[in-house]
């Protein structure tokens, strides 16, 4: 058995751009130099995207008895054969969006019983997801339930900007309602352990406002920085961590990326999202912290438009799977 990681790549949504940058992120021998990567989800669906992309590669199916080693040259899939062959590219299906989940409860449950040792996801889509019976607003919710996870958050890691989210998947409104100190005292509390963990030493954690120039001292707002940030960064202080803020969020990006701070804490998801992506989507992972098991993203959505083309990008999910790797436990 081979002491390298293994990697479950979940497929995500099959009508999207998932299998085509599966297949052509294991086209990479580095991949397999540093990784056992095995693909959950349909088969039919891999060599479907195999000769889409004109590639030799060959896509062989594994169950929960094989050997999860994996050889360049081969595509090694945890075949569920949930969908049909001729699945209509770049179109929301309920048979889609119910495999999704299913590619992602069969991760959990093999990381879970220690047959993987992290998860990278291919993107799904929402509507397809509730389409097919899964009520959730994405993967970072359905990972938090399936193993019983309280604190959790979304981080998005580039390699000059990380942040990490105080919300994510609601409205603006209900963002702001649902930011308080016990929630911004969490958050602060994630960033920090992710980095230690990941070998920063007191890392530097800046703080967005809600508010235009974080409040500007009461002229902005309603009080909000004072009541739901200030009192969850005072008590990081006095637990000996290294938090600045909230500082307005507009300089605070800027900040960031030249290396005044090593991760940012946006209140809300597109607070958050924009300077990333700003940054260039194929940069940009997404990774699931809080959870007892690793599990990383591409930072891009299922790109139903160009889906069956072979023209998606999958610089984002070699990234996404090169943060895997470092950070699955060592074996």
């Amino acid at each position: 058995m081979s002491n390298k990681p293994i990697v479950g790549i979940t497929m995500g949504d099959a009508s999207g751009v998932g299998p085509e940058i599966i297949v052509k992120s294991l086209q990479s021998k580095h991949v397999y130099e540093q990784s056992n990567p095995i693909v959950i989800g349909d088969a039919k669906m891999l060599k479907r995207a195999a000769e889409l992309l004109n590639t030799e590669l060959t896509i062989k199916e594994v169950d929960g008895d094989s050997d999860f080693t994996t050889n360049f040259g081969e595509i090694a899939c945890y075949d569920l054969d949930l969908l049909p062959g001729d699945l209509p590219f770049g179109q929301v299906s309920a048979e889609a969006g119910n495999a999704a989940f299913e590619y992602l409860r069969t991760a959990i449950e093999l990381a879970n019983n220690g047959r993987i040792d992290a998860i990278c996801t291919a993107p799904l889509n929402k509507e397809a997801l509730h389409k097919g019976g899964h009520i959730y607003p994405g993967h970072t919710e359905i990972l938090a339930e399936l193993t019983g996870t309280k604190d959790f958050s979304m981080m998005l890691s580039s390699p000059k900007l990380k942040v990490i989210h105080v919300t994510t998947h609601v409205g603006l409104i209900d963002a702001i309602n649902m930011i308080n100190p016990e929630r911004v005292h969490k958050v602060i509390r994630l960033a920090h352990e992710t980095l230690t963990n990941a070998g920063v030493d007191q890392p530097k954690i800046g703080v967005c406002g809600i508010n235009p120039h974080a409040g500007e001292n009461g002229l902005f707002g309603y009080g909000e920085e004072e009541e739901k940030i200030f009192p969850a960064i005072d008590r990081a202080t006095e637990e000996g961590l290294n938090v600045e803020g909230p500082l307005p969020a507009d300089t605070l990006f800027f900040r960031a990326q030249r290396g005044d701070f090593d991760i940012v804490l946006a209140m809300y998801h597109d607070q958050g999202h924009g300077p990333i992506k700003v940054l260039g989507l194929e940069a940009g992972v997404n990774i699931t912290v809080g959870l007892p098991i690793i599990r990383t993203s591409v930072d891009h959505g299922t790109a139903f438009d160009i889906a069956g083309t072979g023209i998606a990008d999958e610089r984002s999910m070699l990234e996404a799977l090169r943060q895997a790797i470092e950070l699955a436990p060592e074996k």
